[in-house]
């Protein structure tokens, strides 16, 4: 079953199965358990108890004002916390809706667990939650993979499409950095024998199921500190309001005439001046920014690491894969002295006809190419190939009884000399040149006789130079780690527009860069596979890992990447800002938002009590009711209007911090004062139209 298919159905903004369960979770968000929680919410729900309590105390007949006013004023403070509470149930929602896809893939299966770790050990079939961490499984083709593990033993071909949503199988082997299964996936081809990682709960995808549910989440503490300036302005607003009754009533007692200032319109105000906008959709933009991990098929294991992807400042990024393509290809022949282009492509060619490495195979496309060398048949040439070792460090073939060679130049210099040969300084000079232009020599020779040099290159990847410009905008440095030599890192760091490198990087190397960034005060972010990338992962402090590597790897990573694709690694960056631009666009303008409202409902209020305020009604609002009722009213609405743009995310720009505090400031700033103004203008307009108050 592929998860992720399923999935996609829930990243529609409202489908209607989250629609009507986030109705139902608004409800039961009502809880003051939950509200407690968000104190401008709670404050809210508080008022909106306080003001249905007057309704029925009007309704007695001794009421401080019309009984149809409080019901109105009651009824807009009730959804001003429905919406606030629907908006976050929609995040969680979609959350929900892909733990539930995933749960569906959770499933009890036979186990052939192993007295030993060996093939033809004793098999007993169990139940998969049966299994403990370090016992030993055998899975052979057909089976499905009963739990998380490292292989220990065997290699074979796996369907990982229930967890990636790829269809195409990868191999998964002992020995290195793709020994690790995943409960749930399917092995097509051969057997493996897998040692247990996981006890039952704990597996990749139970970890999976809990860190998509919104609703679990933890609070980042960006989101922690400013719920306590909400909660601050809140108590400060409270104060501030809870002091104007008494100053009312002492007004009018000293005046002998007007009216005091109703607890209604004290709640109404008192709502209107905190900053219910961001209260009601901060937790919401929280998850939403989680659930676009997920869309891009990143797990992150808590909202913390999503926040700090949006604030990271350093990108380490490994070569192969990420910045180059990861397959050198052959691009250019150095030919010897008194050796013509054709002779070396000729040579390069029939050593690298039984070289099914990305390597091998471009040169044989490169000698096609150039000179049309091709239609050889190697059976009826009665070739005998000479395998690539890790002592030789070479390949080649024998033919018609030619010696033909290929690898890396002492290994050849080597070969060329104990053949009673020299390796010739025309040669070598080749070698460094293509070194030094980031590329790898691969010399050919024949017998005692040195051909020439086969340059093979890195390819760049394409728009990947663009993508780093980008982050550089941003004030976010790139820095490229590889094993190369310095003099290739540098050619390649240069090609592909990255700000530094590490060359020759070991893992102690890793570890002691990421330190030192961090000790400047920068963020710093990493991808890594393998068990010598986990102290590095560990330290980062945004660390992917890919799904692919191994258990090591995962465990030390904050976000597991199910597509393992090094790239994405600036895509979880983006998606980081994003969610804190979207965060601080909608603070800015929930603040900006509350200027209007002040100038709606605080001559209203007090109209009664001073008639001189009349003059700071600017929006020439018909009647002190229906400015109330206009601000209350729009301070409801307004939720619910920025709820997909909570859910979605602002668009995205690579911009600096500064360029983009005045894009907030325009956009959101100057938007928060002026859309209020006009908003309750027309509510004012309609309710006088319709007779409403």
């Amino acid at each position: 079953m592929n998860i992720h298919a399923k999935a996609k159905g829930a990243r529609k903004l409202f489908e209607g199965p989250i629609v009507k369960r986030a109705v139902v979770d608004a409800f039961r968000k009502l809880d003051p358990r939950h509200q407690f929680r968000n104190p401008v919410m709670f404050v809210v729900e508080v008022g909106s108890l306080a003001t249905t309590a007057l309704f029925f105390h009007a309704l007695a007949g001794e009421g401080e004002a019309p009984a149809g006013f409080i019901l109105a004023i009651s009824l807009w403070l009730w959804f001003t916390v429905l919406f606030a509470n629907f908006a976050e149930a929609m995040a969680e929602g979609r959350g929900k809706a892909q733990a539930d896809a995933l749960r569906g893939a959770r499933k009890d299966t036979p186990a052939k667990k192993l007295d030993e770790a060996r093939r033809g050990a004793t098999v007993a079939t169990v139940s998969s939650m049966s299994l403990r961490r370090g016992d030993i499984v055998l899975i052979e083709a057909g089976d499905d993979v009963p739990c998380d593990g490292e292989i220990v033993e065997g290699v074979a071909s796996v369907n990982e499409a229930a967890i990636t949503g790829e269809s195409a199988p990868v191999i998964r082997e002992s020995g290195g950095d793709r020994s690790a299964v995943v409960a749930g996936t399917r092995v097509l081809s051969d057997w493996i024998i897998v040692r247990v990682a996981a006890d039952p709960g704990e597996t990749f995808l139970d970890r999976m199921i809990s860190m998509v549910e919104g609703a679990k989440r933890q609070k980042t503490p960006n989101e922690i500190a400013l719920n306590i300036l909400l909660a601050a302005l809140t108590i400060i607003f409270l104060l501030a309001t809870v002091t104007l009754l008494p100053f009312s009533l002492f007004s009018v007692k000293a005046a002998g005439s007007g009216q005091p200032v109703t607890i209604t319109v004290l709640v109404a105000l008192l709502v209107c001046l905190i900053p219910t906008t961001i209260g009601g959709l901060l937790s919401a933009i929280g998850i939403a920014g989680m659930d676009r991990m997920i869309q891009a098929n990143v797990i992150a294991t808590s909202g913390r690491a999503v926040e700090a992807a949006g604030d990271v400042d350093v990108l380490l990024l490994d070569k192969t894969g990420t910045i180059t393509l990861g397959n050198r290809q052959a691009t250019a022949l150095h030919p010897a002295p008194n050796v013509t282009e054709r002779d070396l492509a000729d040579a390069a060619q029939l050593s690298s006809l039984a070289d099914e490495t990305p390597e091998g195979r471009s040169i044989v496309v490169l000698a096609k190419e150039r000179f049309d060398i091709r239609e050889r048949n190697v059976r009826e040439m009665g070739a005998t190939f000479v395998p690539f070792t890790a002592q030789t460090r070479m390949s080649g073939v024998d033919v018609a009884g030619r010696e033909l060679r290929k690898g890396a130049s002492d290994a050849i210099a080597a070969y060329v000399k104990a053949k009673g040969g020299s390796f010739p300084e025309a040669v070598q000079a080749s070698v460094q040149q293509v070194a030094k232009r980031g590329g790898t020599p691969l010399v050919v020779a024949e017998g005692a006789k040195v051909v020439g040099v086969v340059e093979l290159k890195d390819i760049v990847k394409g728009g990947i130079k663009e993508r780093f410009a980008e982050l550089r905008r941003m004030g976010i440095k790139t820095v490229m780690i590889t094993g190369d030599n310095p003099l290739t890192a540098a050619a390649i760091s240069a090609e592909a527009g990255v700000d530094d490198f590490l060359a020759e990087a070991t893992p102690e190397a890793k570890l002691k860069l990421i330190r030192e960034h961090q000790a400047g005060g920068r963020l710093v972010a990493m991808t890594g596979d393998g068990t010598n990338d986990a102290p590095a992962l560990a330290q980062a402090d945004v660390a992917v890992a890919m799904s692919s590597g191994t258990q090591a790897a995962k465990e030390a990573g904050n976000m597991v990447d199910l597509d393992s694709n090094p790239t994405k690694l600036i895509e979880i960056v983006e998606i980081g800002k994003q969610m804190l631009m979207t965060r601080g666009a909608l603070t800015t303008f929930s603040i900006a938002n509350d200027i209007a409202k002040y100038f709606a409902i605080i001559p209203a209020a007090f109209a009664v009590t001073y008639p001189q305020l009349d003059r700071l009604n600017v929006m020439r609002l018909a009647t002190p009711a229906s400015a109330i009722m206009s601000a209350v009213v729009f301070n409801a609405l307004i939720i619910v209007f920025l709820i997909p743009l909570a859910l979605r995310g602002i668009a995205y720009k690579p911009i600096g911090a500064g360029a983009l505090l005045r894009r907030n400031l325009v956009v959101y700033g100057a938007g928060g004062v002026l859309v209020p103004f006009v908003g309750i203008k027309l509510i004012d307009v309609l309710l006088v139209a319709l007779h409403l108050t």
